[in-house]
């Protein structure tokens, strides 16, 4: 079995910065790409960032320039920081992950969701 647990979040104002972090633990050969996603109110969830483990990244077009992802694979943790955010911004990040398990069959894991809330 393989959790995701993220941590960070919480409320800032229009313009304001937060982080977020995602860390990967239990039965893990190595983890191979993570992302994160979000799911505002009433919307389909979305790619916000993408990371493989050699640090190639993609970013969605709305937070480009806006948003950094990166990662630490000796702690198998991603991280999203997010700069100059906006109200629209606002939304469960949700943490994702491609795992190699020990039994070297890969699995998609999906952390439990954090909230971020960007006030006008």
């Amino acid at each position: 079995q393989v959790q995701l647990v993220e941590s960070g979040g919480g409320l800032v104002q229009a313009g304001g910065s937060l982080s977020v972090s995602c860390a990967a633990s239990g039965s893990i050969f190595r983890v191979n790409a993570m992302a994160w996603y979000r799911q505002a109110p009433g919307k389909q969830r979305e790619l916000v960032a993408a990371i493989t483990r050699g640090s190639s990244t993609n970013y969605a077009d709305s937070v480009k320039g806006r948003f950094t992802i990166s990662r630490d694979n000796a702690k198998n943790t991603v991280y999203l920081q997010m700069n100059s955010l906006k109200p629209e911004d606002t939304a469960v990040y949700y943490c994702n992950a491609a795992v190699l398990t020990t039994n070297l069959y890969e699995y998609n894991y999906w952390g439990q969701g954090t909230q971020v809330t960007v006030s006008s």
